[in-house]
């Protein structure tokens, strides 16, 4: 693959991006992604979580030989690679990555595996910053699945943004809980195995807990702590030696 150059070199700006997607419906915006970074450029980033299917078939219907990159953190939940498995077939995914922490870096930065409890942040960067850093790096643009309805810090993201070195594109920022069910329930998709135990988003097994019908959609992860986000949208996830390399 040859060297990746600047976005403002090659590429729409996030901002042009933004404006001309801003109310457009995902299909079209995952087929404009492609079209403005080119199909060897282009990856999404998927947890096989509660909501992901959605995301999953219309990326599918677009291109299901776009990458999809999986971060198996090592404390994933068991149902969560089943249903990983169970998806890439349904759907027809065709190059599905799964990306783990290097263990050099676990056995030096999380010798006991209590890192998660002690410094949960930390556990974050080692075992999805960092290794989500490394498989992004040939691409130009990624795919993301993060909704406004979410809240907190998802409640105003753009369609487009620019994210370091990359384009970022979030397809479903502006669907609602009803849109996810009507695609869930028109292309039959399965639900996440965990999802009727009243997990309604679903992460590291230390760090989620089961979601009350009256509380906000993500308040299962890392309850009673100040976290919000595992750090994949609030970290730079630019190369260590700059733009472009």
């Amino acid at each position: 693959m040859p060297e990746r150059a600047p976005l403002t070199d090659e590429f729409p700006s996030a901002e042009v991006l933004d404006r001309a997607l801003r109310d457009a419906p995902p299909q079209q915006i995952i087929a404009a992604a492609l079209r403005a970074v080119g199909r060897d450029r282009l990856a999404m980033v998927s947890s096989f979580g509660t909501e992901s299917a959605a995301l999953l078939k219309v990326m599918a219907d677009v291109d299901p030989a776009i990458p999809v990159i999986f971060l198996d953190t090592g404390w994933l939940f068991e149902e969560t690679l089943v249903y990983r498995d169970r998806l890439i077939a349904a759907l027809g995914l065709r190059d599905v990555p799964s990306v783990k922490p290097l263990e050099k870096t676990l056995d030096q930065a999380d010798p006991d595996r209590d890192l998660w409890f002690s410094g949960p942040d930390a556990c974050c960067r080692i075992r999805k910053v960092e290794p989500l850093a490394r498989a992004l790096a040939p691409f130009d643009a990624w795919i993301n699945g993060r909704k406004r309805f979410q809240g907190r810090a998802r409640a105003a993201i753009p369609v487009v943004e620019e994210d370091g070195v990359r384009l970022k594109f979030n397809p479903f920022a502006n669907v609602s809980r009803e849109d996810i069910a009507a695609i869930y329930a028109d292309a039959k998709l399965p639900p996440h195995p965990l999802a009727a135990a009243g997990y309604l988003s679903v992460g590291c097994m230390p760090c989620t807990s089961r979601t009350e019908p009256d509380e906000d959609t993500r308040a299962g992860r890392w309850r009673g702590r100040p976290k919000t986000e595992c750090g994949i949208h609030t970290h730079s996830l630019a190369p260590q030696a700059g733009r472009g390399k």
